[in-house]
């Protein structure tokens, strides 16, 4: 399987996407309006014509991730939650904490606030496993999103809503190949994140050039600019970096530039900055999994769980990416990221 290449009237390079995410994002078509901002006579999506919330009982549903501080990706994927929760009359927390230690103490706390459902990231599942069992063996419904997909089921989730990062990875690799780069650097953020390491391997798997990873600290952007620019200045054949976040694309853009390099800078994720980014040229692709996408669909899915018995795709996981965009899909992007909603 390989990425999928977003575009407007072009056929897509190949599907990823299961049949089960298929299915869901097909039903969210038909009864979405555009939401966001700028979009103020339209009500958020999946509201009904009169924007008023269903006729449910009210309920309250936590969202915990592993979320750094600064990090716009988590922005898109909250404002995808709360519109979920608008329209299904849902009281929606989110708390966050880049440590698994801590990330695990606020799955407890929000299993001790007998919330009705819990979504979380799985970025570090050894950390946060024993949290996430408790809330299952407490009866509470869990999604997991966005990270550590493999772990999800056996510690007893409903299911995982995210992009199979080792797919993507491999697609990056295969998109290297064909622009016909030899030696890559992959920016790690965070370490100790699953999602990001098997992001590299998906790389170094299909790019039959070179992969070297470099793990920086990515909560503090000036020493990640810095170290990136180390790097470039000290390895000259690097022809190209891979960021696996928004935000760390513009940094490598400032550490080329500072390093006096010529390499391409591709990037995973997007933001109003990088398609801006892709737009200009100083970002040749990025990989989008649809955060905003993530966090409606967990919302809702628990809604739909609590409400209805269902089950997004059935258990499995329900894929939302990855699809390779580049400057010619910027037209039909920009309303959308200007608005924090791609």
């Amino acid at each position: 399987m390989r990425t999928t290449r977003q575009t407007t009237g072009r056929a897509p390079r190949g599907a990823v996407v299961l049949a089960a995410a298929a299915l869901v994002l097909t039903g969210l078509t038909g009864c979405s309006g555009s939401g966001g901002k700028g979009s103020e006579e339209k009500p958020p999506p999946g509201r009904g014509a009169d924007g008023r919330a269903a006729d449910t009982p009210r309920m309250k549903i936590a969202m915990i991730t592993h979320a750094g501080a600064g990090d716009t990706f988590w922005d898109i994927v909250q404002s995808g939650a709360k519109a979920a929760a608008a329209k299904d009359d849902v009281e929606f927390l989110y708390s966050a904490d880049k440590e698994g230690k801590e990330q695990a103490s606020l799955i407890e706390a929000a299993v001790d606030q007998r919330v009705q459902g819990i979504v979380v990231t799985l970025a570090k599942p050894e950390a946060v496993g024993a949290a996430v069992k408790k809330a299952v063996a407490a009866g509470i419904p869990v999604v997991t999103i966005n990270s550590g997909g493999r772990h999800s089921r056996a510690l007893g989730a409903l299911g995982h809503i995210g992009q199979d990062e080792a797919v993507a990875g491999e697609g990056v690799g295969e998109e290297l190949n064909t622009r016909g780069r030899k030696k890559a650097l992959c920016v790690i953020h965070e370490q100790g994140n699953v999602s990001l390491e098997e992001r590299c391997a998906g790389v170094r798997k299909t790019f039959r050039g070179t992969v070297e990873n470099l793990t920086v600290e990515g909560t503090n952007m000036p020493a990640t600019t810095s170290s990136i620019e180390a790097k470039l200045q000290a390895t000259k054949d690097i022809d190209v970096v891979v960021t696996l976040g928004a935000p760390f694309a513009d940094a490598t853009v400032k550490a080329k530039e500072g390093a006096g390099s010529t390499a391409e800078v591709n990037t995973f994720d997007l933001n109003a900055a990088v398609v801006k980014s892709l737009k200009s040229k100083a970002v040749g692709f990025a990989v989008d999994q649809q955060p905003y996408l993530q966090g409606y669909l967990a919302v809702d899915g628990i809604w739909l769980n609590r409400t209805n018995g269902n089950v997004l795709g059935g258990g499995r996981p329900v894929l939302t990416g990855p699809a390779v965009v580049t400057g010619e899909d910027v037209p039909a992007l920009e309303k959308y990221t200007a608005r924090g909603t791609r």
